[in-house]
């Protein structure tokens, strides 16, 4: 499950440490507390749309192009829903901007938990040295 609210605010965070901007900064140009600002971004709390207009326009963006990254990134997990990995305890899917405009935050595959015979092979083989080896 994707809440909207948790991709709308990586995406207004996204943008304002693309700006270099710190929330205080952002929220008092938004004209909304520094905290409640944090609880956006951390998608905590759901902006209502007046409040998202302000943020929009304090970072110097329209709201039209938040909204439209949101919906790509929303498209995107949908697509991904089998590939993600639930974090947190609401079962929510913690995504970010879509591949092809930014960096992907997390793409996490799923695998089934190792067993116990499994572990052993895994844990010295991951421990062995890297060698490189000449052509």
């Amino acid at each position: 499950m994707v809440l909207l609210r948790r991709v709308i605010g990586d995406a207004l965070r996204s943008r304002r440490q693309g700006q270099h901007r710190t929330l205080r900064e952002v929220s008092t140009a938004a004209n909304v507390s520094l905290g409640y600002l944090s609880e956006i971004e951390r998608g905590q709390k759901e902006a209502s749309s007046e409040l998202l207009s302000a943020i929009c326009e304090a970072l110097g963006a329209r709201l039209s192009e938040v909204l439209g990254e949101v919906s790509d990134t929303v498209r995107v997990a949908e697509q991904m829903q089998g590939l993600l990995v639930p974090v947190g305890g609401d079962g929510a899917i913690a995504a970010g901007p879509p591949p092809a405009k930014a960096e992907a935050t997390a793409s996490v595959r799923r695998e089934p938990p190792l067993t116990p015979g499994m572990r052993p092979a895994r844990v010295s083989r991951s421990r062995q040295p890297q060698v490189a080896h000449a052509a």
